[in-house]
């Protein structure tokens, strides 16, 4: 048992009734045998929870919104509330399972339980099935995410006991076993026989209970004046970053003043101007959700990497840069400035705080979707995310926390989701969010089904920018996962198609 951070609890303070705050992924697999059934993932889930305490705890608030909630063991936990079956009508094809995916990642999570829902979907064109899972993000960041998939995924097909416990607890450092070879390229309801299971090793903690709760509430919220000075010092060293904060008057000033006070000497590189652009992509969401997926060769993009002499995540981002201006040129809508662009980024240390919870910051960085040339485009991506490592490397890697810790909790809980409203409407911080994740570079297999493609999916809101890209590189392709508001983007497809025709104009340029 313990409490969420300021970070976590803004995950949940960010959720509103046209914004939900979980991530996903949805896994594709050959069930071979047809051992990927309901039966099947819930004795997987009920055997390997206990690697994953994400999975088996929920929330418990302090009465009348004191003060950050406290994860607890659910008691009561039942497999039923969160495994569920779907079977999607004829022609089973990309396009029925994006919208099925994206009606399910629109709904919120039912707080009562756990925050995780899994669904398995059946009647794919081929005989494939597809698993999609959804956690909050106040349980989980990049690198528990990664702990959870783990602890889930098998390395061959018969190895059913495999656990990340053996495989190393995390899907990115995991070895191949010798002779395996990356993937060729790959072209709800709630079900029947939900049957209830109980998660074994369950403990009887439900919470720290309501005396101790309002005792640290009182204790916090009279500290909150001091802890919230330290915060905001914190963030003020690096007040010139911020999006948005940067281009106030007198930024600059603040920042190194609050270095100085604060004792730190190290000099901070210059930054671009954060100013976000209006685009389509900016403004309140609606409730509904737009899903697209697809896959390029991870091969193509090492190739230009390579030839360019830049990062992977580079060239990710050129793509995304490449795709956004012409979906933007196509519209007449594309800015004479960059677009600016918000990179989570994982800054856990050796062990995590008991696999729950975030620690995690951003880098930001302007996308020149202004700049016409496809070469020139790509050497200032690469230049302009360099210049924000650099920063991001020099700056505390709590700015986030921080910034979510000036506020008292009551206040915060109350505030975001009309604040995050208002900034859509008249600043918005950034105009997209983008994340690129790592994995593995050899099959993996769930139920004893290859998984063969993995596509991640994440987070839009008013604030973050009605469009999330996020990419997973898995077994020799790299997966791309879109999802939008329809209202913000009329076709999440055609945002994909020219994804993948950015990278096709990338290899030209090395093959001239």
């Amino acid at each position: 048992m313990r409490q969420l951070t300021a970070l976590d609890a803004q995950f949940l303070n960010v959720e509103s009734a046209t914004t939900t705050a979980h991530v996903a992924g949805l896994a594709i697999l050959d069930p071979a045998d047809g051992a990927v059934t309901r039966d099947a993932l819930a004795r997987l889930l009920l055997d390997r929870m206990h690697l994953s305490p994400a999975l088996s705890l929920r929330l418990v608030p302090v009465p009348f919104g004191l003060d950050h909630p406290y994860w607890a063991a659910d008691p009561g936990f039942d497999i039923a509330n969160h495994l569920f079956e779907t079977v999607l009508p004829e022609p089973g094809d990309q396009r029925r399972l994006a919208e099925e995916v994206a009606r399910i990642h629109a709904r919120r999570l039912d707080r009562a339980h756990p925050l995780w829902e899994m669904h398995l979907i059946r009647g794919l064109a081929g005989g494939l099935v597809a698993v999609y899972t959804k956690v909050h993000h106040a349980a989980i960041d990049g690198v528990t995410g990664a702990e959870t998939l783990a602890a889930l995924l098998d390395l061959a097909p018969g190895d059913r006991r495999a656990s990340a416990s053996r495989a190393g607890a995390t899907v990115v450092p995991l070895r191949a076993p010798a002779g395996t070879r990356g993937r060729s390229d790959q072209g709800s309801g709630r079900g029947a026989d939900q049957g209830s299971g109980r998660s074994a090793g369950q403990g009887s903690d439900e919470g720290p209970g309501l005396a101790r709760m309002l005792a640290g509430a009182a204790v916090r919220n009279a500290t909150q004046p001091v802890r919230a000075l330290r915060s905001a010092v914190r963030a003020a060293a690096d007040l010139d970053a911020i999006p948005l904060v940067s281009t106030l008057p007198g930024a600059g000033l603040i920042s190194r003043t609050a270095r100085f006070v604060s004792g730190d000497r190290h000099e901070r590189p210059e930054v671009p101007r954060l100013a976000a652009p209006r685009t389509p992509f900016n403004g309140p969401v609606s409730a509904e959700r737009r899903v697209a997926f697809g896959s390029v060769p991870l091969k193509d993009v090492k190739s230009v990497a390579k030839a360019n002499g830049i990062s992977v995540n580079d060239v990710v981002m050129t793509l995304c840069a490449s795709a956004l201006r012409a979906w933007l040129v196509e519209r007449a809508a594309l800015p004479e400035e960059p677009l600016v662009a918000a990179v989570p980024v994982a800054v856990r240390g050796g062990g995590g705080r008991d696999g729950v919870g975030n620690h995690i910051s951003a880098i930001v960085a302007p996308l020149p979707t202004n700049v016409a040339g496809v070469r020139e485009r790509l050497r200032e991506t690469g230049a302009a995310m360099r210049a924000a490592k650099r920063r991001f490397a020099q700056a505390p890697a709590s700015w986030l926390e921080d910034l979510c810790s000036v506020l008292p909790a009551p206040v915060t809980a109350l505030a975001t989701p009309a604040l995050f409203r208002l900034a859509s409407v008249a600043f918005p911080p950034v105009n997209i969010i983008v994340s690129n994740v790592p994995g593995p570079q050899f099959p993996l297999y769930l139920c004893g089904g290859r998984v063969l493609s993995y596509y991640p999916l994440s987070v839009v809101s008013d604030v973050g920018g009605g469009l999330n890209i996020t990419c997973f590189s898995y077994d020799g392709m790299l997966d791309f996962g879109v999802v939008a508001c329809p209202e913000r983007v009329d076709d999440v497809w055609e945002l994909l198609g020219h994804l993948r025709a950015a990278l096709d104009e990338l290899l030209d340029l090395d093959r001239a």
